[in-house]
């Protein structure tokens, strides 16, 4: 090998291990953090799901992730997640999380366990009609724009109830709970207000609809949205570092 290659290889490897270090460490703090959250604001049998976000991140890192013990992956964009789910530690469970057009369904349907971004009710009829066509009955959540932010995706507050009642009637659907991605300024009253939303929601009892799931907080947030009875955040830039776009 020329000696040149022999720089750039070295360079890359050495460039790796400082990235899984990282990793490492971070890991070791959100676990931290997130386990003191949950024993100062949750129940002793309350359950916390923690997902790695995996947008731009090289499947390398992510399998890392997944050796240390964070076996649920997010995925943001279609194409990105395409070509790289075979690269994939295959113990890893894959949620798409990203805003999600009606074109792209068909392509994630069969390999994901559940769909976090419903935010339209022709949304979910066409994760219905594709997944009668895959013969599986597919995990949802509805997404809320709880602060109605023009910006994000999302069914307002005022709407969720009537989405609710109308993904109830589709037989290949299943929704499992509410996902929010709250204001990066002064969260906490959005939370609080989702909280609020999903108790809500859960003590209305409507047939074949489960408030399992609360999925909110990010990496700036989740100890926040741990107090607000989240039990899926969802950590990115906290755990792999700042992200490369590509």
């Amino acid at each position: 090998m020329p000696p040149f290659m022999m720089i750039l290889l070295w360079k890359a490897l050495t460039k790796m291990a400082v990235d899984l270090i990282s990793i490492d460490e971070n890991y070791k703090r959100i676990m931290f953090e997130s386990g003191e959250a949950m024993a100062k604001y949750r129940k002793p049998d309350e359950k916390l799901d923690i997902m790695a976000v995996t947008k731009t991140v090289e499947p390398a890192a992510v399998n890392h992730a997944v050796e240390l013990g964070l076996g649920l992956l997010g995925e943001n964009r279609v194409q990105e997640y395409l070509s790289k789910k075979e690269l994939y530690d295959k113990r890893a469970e894959i949620q798409f999380i990203g805003h999600l057009q009606t074109n792209k369904v068909k392509y994630i349907i069969d390999s994901v366990s559940m769909i976090q971004s419903v935010d339209s009710f022709k949304l979910a009829a066409e994760i219905n009609k594709c997944a009668a066509k895959t013969g599986k009955i597919q995990d949802i959540l509805i997404e809320v724009n709880i602060a109605g932010e023009e910006s994000k995706s999302g069914v307002r507050a005022d709407k969720l109830e009537e989405l609710l009642y109308q993904a109830a009637e589709l037989n290949n659907i299943r929704v499992k709970g509410l996902m929010t991605i709250p204001p990066a300024e002064n969260p906490e009253i959005y939370l609080y207000n989702m909280q609020k939303l999903y108790i809500d929601i859960s003590g209305k009892n409507i047939d074949n609809i489960s408030m399992d799931f609360l999925s909110m907080g990010m990496s700036g947030d989740y100890t926040d949205a741990i107090k607000y009875g989240s039990n899926i955040i969802r950590i990115g830039r906290g755990l792999f570092g700042p992200r490369t776009y590509k």
